[in-house]
């Protein structure tokens, strides 16, 4: 299955079609970080430990990596868009149900489930993308599709502070349901049909295929940098709260706010990822990236001031964004003839991170030792650093677009 859907109804508007594949991982992953700033307002609102409210933001991400799982072989027998769609529908009713709950084990649940229908994105988008983008175009739209889910993390914070700070946490849901039925409409309307031909192969074979990536040495390195990438994003802007309504430096909310806001402009290289990796080299900007990230963590370790607590912020957002998209690359070029296997697996590994972030930084919090948490997250980053040096890659000169397209399709 290697053609490249070039028409559809007259000629696609390729720009069009990047514009909707952002935008739906931009707000459909915004769900996963909303509950970051509300850890207090749980607390208090459901009288239970921070522990207990930790859940109420990895149920979500755990079910999201399971989720990841399962959409793409059922998308390669029965196409991407029909998933993307009916999984933003689906979106659309439980997030606007959850704005009724009331109670903290309902609430659990149904961002459980919030998350298994969210989790149809990732794996399909980026397939999606390898199928109906022309090779030269491929790069642009991964990126900005990795774009979208890595600006979800800050976008998804500063929105729900927001909102919870004028109208309460119940409101962000309600407001989240209308933004998911908007975005429904515009996908059933204006992003193109997958019209090529899926043979009729057994659903359990591609689990099965799934499955025996896990003996491929090289994936498996892969795979462990991808761990930590959103383990230690979630993770840091956790601690980060925390230290920055601490006694030390007491700011308000809204100051915090715009101090996770401003981390946006590390998500920037994420679109350019690609293009930077076609120069230099995956291996170049894989390791750039992790290195950064390590930097910046490692620095905010230190105990700064917060002028340069803002920037470590912002350089340690922009290793993440860099490696992402490349990270990504890589499973596909590593996959092998089980791209889409091993692109579906790797979501799962991300969002398991996504998963774990949260409850590590509540542990590390408990120590009340802020440089120690901040220390401990860089060394995390730092390890992928270590296991990016044991991938086999070409560590200098150009990439062709081809290795470095989304998911060409199997």
């Amino acid at each position: 299955m290697n053609q490249t859907i070039s028409k559809q109804s007259g000629n696609p508007s390729y720009s069009l079609m990047t514009v909707i594949l952002f935008w739906c991982g931009l707000v459909i992953l915004t769900s996963m970080y909303i509950t970051i700033p509300l850890a207090d307002v749980f607390t208090q609102a459901f009288q239970i430990s921070p522990g207990e409210a930790a859940w109420i933001g990895s149920s979500f991400s755990l079910c999201y990596a399971l989720g990841c799982l399962l959409y793409g072989p059922f998308s390669d027998r029965y196409g991407r868009k029909v998933f993307l769609a009916a999984s933003i529908v689906g979106l659309t009713l439980v997030t606007v149900a959850i704005g009724f709950v009331d109670s903290f084990y309902g609430l659990i649940v149904l961002r459980g489930v919030q998350g298994l229908i969210a989790a149809a994105f990732a794996p399909i988008s980026l397939v999606y993308a390898g199928e109906m983008f022309p090779p030269h175009k491929r790069l642009t739209a991964l990126g900005f599709i990795s774009s979208g889910l890595l600006m979800a993390g800050i976008v998804g914070q500063v929105f729900s502070g927001l909102v919870n700070e004028y109208w309460g946490w119940h409101e962000i849901f309600f407001i989240l349901g209308v933004v998911y039925g908007i975005t429904a409409v515009i996908v059933i309307r204006f992003l193109p049909k997958d019209e090529l031909h899926r043979p009729k192969e057994n659903v359990l074979l591609k689990f099965k295929q799934m499955a025996g990536l896990l003996k491929q040495t090289q994936l498996l390195l892969a795979f462990a940098i991808t761990f930590v990438l959103l383990l230690s994003l979630v993770g840091m802007y956790t601690v980060l709260g925390s230290y920055l309504s601490s006694a030390k430096f007491g700011l308000s909310a809204q100051t915090i706010l715009s101090i996770r806001a401003a981390g946006i402009a590390g998500m920037l290289l994420s679109p350019f990822s690609g293009r930077i990796a076609q120069r230099l080299g995956m291996a170049a900007v894989l390791r750039g990236g992790l290195a950064l990230g390590s930097v910046g963590l490692l620095a905010l370790g230190l105990n700064p001031g917060l002028p340069v607590i803002v920037l470590m912020s912002v350089i340690f957002v922009a290793g993440i964004a860099l490696v992402t998209p490349v990270v990504i690359s890589i499973v596909s070029q590593l996959g092998g003839s089980a791209r889409g296997s091993a692109i579906s697996f790797n979501a799962f590994i991300l969002f398991l991170g996504a998963s774990t972030g949260p409850l590590l930084a509540l542990k590390l919090l408990k120590t009340e030792n802020y440089p120690l948490s901040f220390g401990i997250l860089g060394a995390i980053i730092f390890a992928g650093f270590l296991v990016s040096l044991l991938l086999k890659l070409p560590s200098r000169g150009p990439v062709k677009s081809e290795q470095v397209s989304a998911v060409p399709a199997e």
